[in-house]
């Protein structure tokens, strides 16, 4: 199982991709407060994302608090980085890796990048496009983690593959 962490998701939408992408692969989703979004029973019921049941989500009031309940994550992470030298091609995933997210407008907080600095990748991209949208940066690491590991549990689904 992967590990996705949005810290300080800001738009609901990104969150609601991310989420689906999430309940499509079984990949665990942690968000780091604050939102800028309700993610209430109600809320999510409004929304219609349907498929919300399906996401394992974990709400943690800060990075310090998720690295407390799960120190193991400081050992296997990858943090996603416009700033990062190396793409994420050159990543070697592995079952149970935690993959973390910034916030839409300002990316993940330069003490944290720094503290892990050997583990930043980035989607190249041209200099004068600033970023991909969040929920398309998180389904391409995924995907590509879930190739490293064998798409485990993933593979024998669909009408014709029977």
């Amino acid at each position: 199982m992967l590990h996705i962490v949005l810290v300080e998701p800001e738009i609901p939408q990104n969150c609601g991709n991310i989420a689906r992408t999430c309940a499509a692969t079984g990949s665990h989703l942690h968000l780091i407060e604050p939102l800028g979004f309700d993610i209430s029973e109600r809320a999510v019921r409004r929304a219609g994302l349907d498929y919300w049941h399906l996401v394992d989500v974990s709400v943690y009031e800060n990075l310090e608090a998720l690295f407390r309940l799960h120190p193991e994550a400081a050992g296997n992470l990858y943090l996603t980085t416009t700033k990062a030298p190396r793409p994420y091609s050159e990543a070697v995933f592995t079952d149970g890796c935690w993959l973390f997210f910034g916030k839409e407008t300002a990316g993940l907080p330069k003490d944290f990048r720094e503290a892990f600095a050997a583990r930043c990748i980035r989607l190249p991209m041209r200099p004068e496009a600033r970023s991909l949208n969040l929920a398309n940066t998180v389904a391409v690491c995924v995907y590509e983690a879930l190739r490293q590991i064998g798409f485990p549990g993933l593979l024998d689904h669909g009408e014709m593959a029977r």
